[in-house]
């Protein structure tokens, strides 16, 4: 028999669930192993990943248009069935560790797979003013994880090139410290070079347009929706998906969720306390360590 199959016998005997939450359980396992195998990548039970679980979810709430009580449902018959695994002792990682379903009324955060942002951003840009403001807007939004607002109101004092820093002026005027690499270093100064050879009159704000005027909502969505087409059929393609994507990012790759909300500059005032106190290089560490494009020894 197959662990699905082994699974439902064990949830019959041992645990006497009725047939409606064993069909139930057999509907949601099955969906998920159809899910991972059409992926392509050789996934088994033991082998799926924690970002391979949220891909999924993005499916049923954006492809079959499932409702946050349907998705939860299915979480939870994963989460049970690793319970399962772990109990009979088949090694195996936990790819339900931090998984949350969407709570009632919420709208499900959408983000861009990893490996599609590396290909957007290993692709070729042409050399021109527009061509590089485009390559600096998905960069910057992707490995710095500023809200648009914020992003379209930095001024070039604001990104120290000595401290590898960006200083960021959020909601109610708070500030934080954002980190950045090599990478994004090289990619700022391109854009700043070509920026000052096309507006030679001076630029208003660090994102202008081709005229010197800083750049609007408007045009910087456009470039984020243009771009993010070339290698994701999803349906929302907003700035803000970016924002989500460095964070899910950020967390795949292990960083601690304190380090996480504090360079998001979340404002929840029940983990202030928390992570209040770490320290710049605290956080520092935390994003070279987790963001793929985030190490400051790496080239482009």
């Amino acid at each position: 028999m197959s662990l699905c199959d082994d699974f439902l016998e064990y949830l019959k005997s041992e645990r006497n669930k009725s047939d409606n939450t064993l069909k139930s359980y057999d509907v949601s396992l099955r969906q998920f192993e159809d899910f991972f195998e059409s992926l392509g990548e050789g996934h088994t039970w033991q082998t799926v990943t924690r970002d391979v679980v949220q891909e999924w979810v993005i499916y049923l709430v954006d492809n079959q248009h499932y409702n946050n009580s349907s998705v939860n449902a299915r979480l939870s018959a994963l989460r049970t069935f690793y319970h399962y695994l772990k109990r009979v002792g088949i090694e195996t990682a936990n790819p339900m560790q931090l998984i949350s379903g969407p709570k009632k009324g919420k709208v499900l955060p959408s983000f861009v797979k990893e490996k599609e942002m590396d290909v957007l951003l290993d692709s070729e840009f042409p050399d021109t003013f527009e061509g590089i403001l485009e390559k600096t807007v998905i960069t910057m939004l992707y490995m710095t994880g500023m809200r648009c607002s914020e992003f379209l109101a930095l001024e070039d004092k604001d990104v120290d090139f000595y401290s590898k820093q960006i200083k960021v002026t959020g909601k109610r005027n708070k500030q934080r410290l954002i980190p950045f690499g090599q990478e994004l270093e090289d990619c700022i100064k391109q854009y700043m070079r070509k920026r000052n050879a096309t507006v030679p009159e001076g630029a208003q704000k660090f994102l202008v347009n081709s005229k010197g005027k800083a750049l609007t909502y408007f045009r910087l969505s456009g470039i984020v929706k243009a771009n993010l087409t070339k290698v994701t059929t999803m349906q929302k393609r907003s700035p803000h998906v970016l924002r989500h994507s460095f964070a899910t990012t950020l967390l795949n790759n292990h960083a601690d969720i304190v380090s996480i909300q504090q360079l998001l500059g979340h404002a929840d005032l029940s983990t202030t306390e928390v992570y209040t106190h770490l320290s710049f290089d605290d956080l520092n560490n935390a994003y070279k360590q987790a963001h793929p494009r985030g190490d400051t020894d790496s080239t482009t």
